[in-house]
């Protein structure tokens, strides 16, 4: 997220359109997606420098980012979830991940821009949706406020930015508690944040409102905090998370040995 790369449409989609331009009819706006490439990696921009996924082309289920890869240190915990969600589609990264490593789970993502749902379809090799895949176009807000959703998830991942890349668009103790309220017993949620930005002090403080426990791993890229939020306390015992890490590594190659030590930093603070 945090990456500044220069979209190659960024120029072109930001000009105002032209005023001679009979009016629409007043619809939701969207900021302009757009696409950069270097070195095999496809890179997803809302019309600015700002990075908002990336997939490397020659491994399209695989999460580049490394803030991507740390957003999946809920595995630490949970070995065989059943229900996963993802708020903020971005490229896929993290849908496409969860959806080919834990074939027994129910994937959803939920995305209000119709547009990344379309480019991630055509240029991210998103697959379609199917009985244990669902990409919906919705607020994220509502989603976590449906009562239908409530108690339903193993894990929710949560990472929220518009182009200006100011910190989460959703950030309120009351969006925590409806994210909560969402997870089973024990479930634990996700989140990127800006470690240097007013923002992080403010979702943390709502987080640490809403869970019983919240941990942050080590800042990565230019600035990504990613966050883990459980809905009951945990002992953290580094030995077994340890070994858990390893059988990650093995099965997934996620660097989970660098989540533990990220933790174990956090625990010394």
């Amino acid at each position: 997220m945090l990456i500044k790369r220069k979209s190659i449409e960024q120029v072109e989609s930001s000009r105002p359109a032209s005023a001679a331009a009979p009016k629409a009819a007043r619809k939701a706006k969207y900021a302009p997606v757009t696409l950069s490439e270097q070195d095999g990696v496809r890179y997803l921009h809302f019309g600015t420098e700002w990075v908002q996924g990336a997939m490397r082309i020659r491994k399209p289920d695989w999460p580049e980012l490394e803030y991507a890869q740390q957003m999946m240190a809920w595995m630490l915990w949970l070995e065989q979830p059943r229900r996963i969600a993802q708020l903020g589609l971005g490229t896929a990264a993290l849908t496409k991940f969860c959806y080919k490593q834990f074939p027994q789970a129910d994937v959803t993502a939920i995305e209000l821009n119709p547009s990344v749902i379309a480019i991630c379809a055509s240029m991210f090799k998103l697959p379609g949706n199917d009985e244990r895949l669902h990409v919906l176009e919705m607020d994220a807000l509502d989603f976590v406020n449906d009562k239908a959703n409530q108690g339903a998830l193993d894990v929710l991942q949560v990472d929220l930015y518009d182009a200006t890349a100011r910190g989460p668009v959703l950030d309120t103790p009351e969006f925590y508690q409806a994210c909560n309220a969402c997870l089973a017993d024990d479930g634990v949620m996700t989140v990127n944040l800006f470690g240097d930005h007013p923002s992080y002090a403010k979702n943390i403080k709502a987080m640490k409102f809403a869970f019983a426990q919240v941990v942050c791993l080590p800042q990565v890229h230019d600035g990504n905090v990613v966050a883990i939020a459980f809905k009951r306390a945990r002992p953290m015992d580094l030995e077994a998370l340890k070994a858990r890490a390893a059988q990650i590594v093995a099965d997934t190659k996620l660097p989970a040995k660098s989540w533990v030590k990220g933790i174990t930093q956090a625990l010394q603070k």
